[in-house]
């Protein structure tokens, strides 16, 4: 993203979506180690400015009760302990891990808002500002950029903390798709405006 944008940590919030090792693994392209390093130091960058750090994570209770077996998704997990507690793939890795006083959303579906708290959370504190990261491109982050788009957050996408498996659908999303709803931005241009406004 070439132009000048601004983000006021005061209403923003960041996104850290599914950065669990089960689905860094499962999910996330052959960059996987180098959006991880970028997503560490966006993370580094959000907590310098203030900005309110949101980790969004995958987890069902023993059994999946929550998941239907009509769900193409998650019914295949039923019966399994997979993102389950005790599960070592449902464990935010380690690199952007939560400190105290970070809130950790668990969902139950690709899409950080249906049926968690989330935007609840969001509005209870004014953010209006969403800035995007998370595995995949395709899942959590093209849901999120759908659903908030509609309930009218400012958007931004950022980039190369995004990863997808399928790497042309990846380029498709970035290129074409999210710029209709979002910013789409760099780990630089994104820690640039945060830290500029924290400044100010």
């Amino acid at each position: 993203m070439s132009e000048t944008f601004s983000i006021d940590p005061r209403a923003a919030a960041l996104l850290l979506m599914d950065f669990q090792v089960g689905v860094i693994d499962g999910f996330a392209g052959p960059d996987k180690d180098a959006t991880l390093d970028r997503a560490a130091r966006l993370l580094t960058a959000a907590r310098d400015s203030g900005l309110r750090v949101i980790h969004v994570v995958v987890g069902f209770r023993p059994g999946h009760p929550e998941v239907s077996r009509r769900n193409a998704s998650f019914g295949p997990m039923r019966g399994s302990d997979r993102f389950t507690a005790g599960d070592p793939g449902a464990a935010i890795h380690p690199a952007v891990s939560p400190i105290e006083g970070e809130m950790v959303v668990t969902k139950h579906r690709v899409g950080p808002f249906q049926g968690t708290e989330l935007d609840l959370v969001l509005r209870a504190h004014d953010v209006d500002t969403l800035v995007l990261a998370g595995i995949a491109t395709s899942g959590c982050v093209l849901s999120a950029v759908r659903h908030a788009a509609d309930a009218d957050y400012r958007l931004v996408v950022v980039e190369d903390c995004c990863s997808d498996r399928d790497a042309e659908l990846h380029r498709v999303l970035l290129r074409t798709l999210f710029p209709r709803q979002a910013a789409v931005a760099t780990m630089q241009d994104v820690a640039r405006a945060i830290s500029a406004a924290a400044v100010g």
